[in-house]
């Protein structure tokens, strides 16, 4: 294994530290509903305080990631895990439950920001949808382990939720350690800190087999476009309005596809179609199987067929499956629903959950990487969070057909965006992306 895939993997441990602390939630939800006798205003928001968390990570990630470098804001995120998972376990009351699940979404928002802008960073442009798609996968691998966490940890007694939300404080303190192993970022190093020397440092370490000229030629590359960029102006400009949109818009669609709502009420739904609820949560450790497995093959594809086809392909079974499970509701067929849940987990996984983190880390400029970064993640997570908190509303005022139809309907929208909108940026160097996609 070589360096620049062990730091990859390193740093997208931050998505496995996601995807447990955001789904782990989902065991854990009904039970502290009934312990604390919240209302479904008052419940929807204990649950998504994370994703509110989120919300204000996502927007000002950016800052401690352009400011303090990517290393650090590593490091930090694995403490603010650590932080809001004991907080979590030990919460007396639903107010200081709710404070720490929000400190945890921001850790949540702010490595969406930085784990997949650091490994685009420091990833060869061949390799960068495999290696910075890792965050996803270590995500969907996070959802596996903490269903699988809560099915387990279900039977254990009346406090299994404390239980369920406290675990996530073992892998945090580990991945903490884990950044320490961490380069900083050559981009960053040339572009905030102006330390030459520190990043031909580090692209040596990246490319052993360079000549010393190679090297040079590829500092001077990162060096010229910084320059260039910090001379163009702000980052709300026409020249960024290319990539502002897109970032925008595939965020926007990613959390439209109710992706969120399904994964964090997932027992809940399996449970409106009769399912017992220990049955639920073993319906939902598939989820998770599935998620896993079908990421593998997005990652696997991502470098071969490209981006934009791997959202084609999402959204056609987005499409078909979501469509299928309004059917199931709409004539009562309730046996197909777990199967067009999986279906529709499995079109996420290749699509939208293997391209998302990988397309928004490619297509702004260097100097303005860390912003734009913070852009999509912040879009992504502020429609999370409001589908997060009325998700529940929604299924208990209206017929659950029409709200997955609603989700459907979107999906087509998202297809006629990918094919007249979405440029391809498989393989093309972060620098040359700057000629395509700026005005």
């Amino acid at each position: 294994m070589n360096k620049v895939t062990l730091w990859s993997i390193i740093s997208s441990l931050a998505g496995f530290l996601f995807g447990f602390d955001t789904v782990v939630i989902s065991g854990a939800e009904q039970t502290i509903q009934k312990l604390w006798n919240l209302s479904e205003g008052m419940h929807g928001f204990a649950i998504a305080s994370a994703l509110y968390g989120t919300v204000l990570g996502s927007f000002f990630g950016g800052w401690p990631t352009e400011r303090f470098g990517r290393k650090k804001t590593l490091f930090w995120i694995g403490a603010i895990y650590l932080v809001s998972a004991l907080g979590s376990a030990f919460a007396p009351d639903v107010m200081t439950f709710t404070i720490a699940r929000f400190l945890g979404g921001i850790g949540i928002g702010v490595s969406t920001v930085v784990a997949p802008m650091y490994i685009s960073e420091i990833a060869p442009p061949e390799k960068r949808g495999r290696l910075a798609g890792m965050f996803q996968f270590n995500i969907v691998f996070g959802i596996l382990m903490a269903f699988l966490s809560n099915a387990l940890l279900g039977k254990i007694g009346e406090d299994a939720w404390r239980w369920m939300l406290g675990v996530v404080a073992v892998p945090s303190a580990i991945y903490m350690v884990m950044s320490l192993l961490l380069p900083e970022s050559p981009r960053w190093l040339i572009s905030r800190r102006q330390d030459r020397s520190g990043a031909i440092a580090v692209l040596k370490q990246m490319t052993p087999d360079a000549s010393p000229a190679e090297i040079e030629a590829t500092a001077d590359s990162i060096a010229s476009h910084s320059t260039a960029g910090h001379a163009k102006g702000a980052f709300w400009s026409a020249r960024l309005k290319v990539p502002i949109l897109l970032a925008f818009l595939i965020a926007f669609f990613n959390q439209l596809s109710g992706i969120n709502a399904i994964l964090y009420f997932a027992p809940r739904i399996f449970e409106m179609t009769g399912l017992g609820k220990e049955a639920a949560l073993l319906q939902s450790v598939g989820i998770g199987v599935t998620n896993l497995v079908f990421t593998f093959v997005g990652l696997w594809l991502i470098d071969r067929l490209g981006r934009r086809t791997l959202l084609y392909i999402g959204s056609f079974g987005y499409i078909a499956s979501l469509g299928m499970v309004a059917w199931a509701f709409f004539s009562g067929n309730y046996s197909i629903v777990p199967v067009c849940i999986f279906a529709f987990i499995a079109a996420h996984a290749i699509g939208q959950g293997a391209v998302i983190w990988v397309f928004i880390a490619e297509i702004f400029p260097n100097e303005h990487r860390g912003t734009g970064q913070s852009l999509g993640s912040f879009t992504h997570w502020i429609f999370a969070a409001l589908l997060t908190t009325f998700f529940p509303k929604m299924v208990d005022r209206f017929h659950p057909g029409w709200v997955f139809a609603f989700f459907a309907g979107m999906m087509v929208l998202q297809l006629v965006w990918v094919r007249f909108m979405m440029p391809e940026t498989k393989g093309v160097p972060l620098e040359e992306l700057e000629g395509k996609l700026l005005r």
